[in-house]
């Protein structure tokens, strides 16, 4: 049969004066480009649009029999689109594709997490057996246990200016520590 009788056929069936059911492979031809628009119009994902547009067809195949010709072939398959696109717009809500809620994410460090901090507090004493005990005890006041410099003062039972000093070399064995410790590249 020809693409002609084809499409003369089914303006006849749809007018309901032909005797001859519809042929799906003449619905699917001309009306495919228009299911398409349809269920992306309706916002059915793209990763999913394949599939409801060969539901739809799957639809009308089986129920193209049924079809009465009370409204147009068109708005029939137009229902059909619609309602497939309904059911896959809650299908995708119904699944979790949202990333976690913060409830569901643990508070604990990772084991990456762990490891780092478990480098660092290697470090940190090994840095701190390394230095004169004076200069260790300035610097575990006044940087880990951050109290002030006066406080430090009156607990070690030193001036002021002896502090700042004390503090001042600490910090600058410190930095230079860090920087052998660092990787290459990174910035201290």
């Amino acid at each position: 049969m020809a693409s002609s009788d084809l499409s003369g056929l089914l303006a006849a069936s749809v007018q309901g004066t032909c005797s001859e059911p519809l042929e799906f492979t003449a619905v699917f031809r001309q009306h495919f480009d228009f299911v398409w628009r349809a269920l992306r119009s309706f916002g059915v994902p793209d990763s999913v649009l394949d599939d409801a547009v060969q539901e739809v067809f799957i639809s009308v195949h089986r129920r193209l029999p049924e079809f009465e010709g009370r409204s147009s072939l068109k708005t029939w398959i137009y229902s059909v689109a619609y309602r497939t696109a309904q059911n896959h717009r809650r299908a995708v809500r119904r699944r979790d594709t949202s990333p976690l809620g913060s409830n569901l994410v643990s508070a604990e460090p990772g084991p990456g997490e762990r490891l780092e901090s478990a480098q660092a507090g290697r470090f940190v004493l090994d840095f701190l057996n390394q230095l004169p005990a004076e200069r260790r005890d300035v610097f575990v006041l006044c940087v880990l246990e951050e109290m002030t410099a006066p406080d430090a003062a009156e607990i070690l039972g030193v001036r002021l200016n002896t502090v700042y000093s004390r503090l001042r070399l600490a910090r600058a064995s410190f930095r230079e520590a860090l920087a052998r410790f660092a990787p290459a590249g990174e910035s201290t």
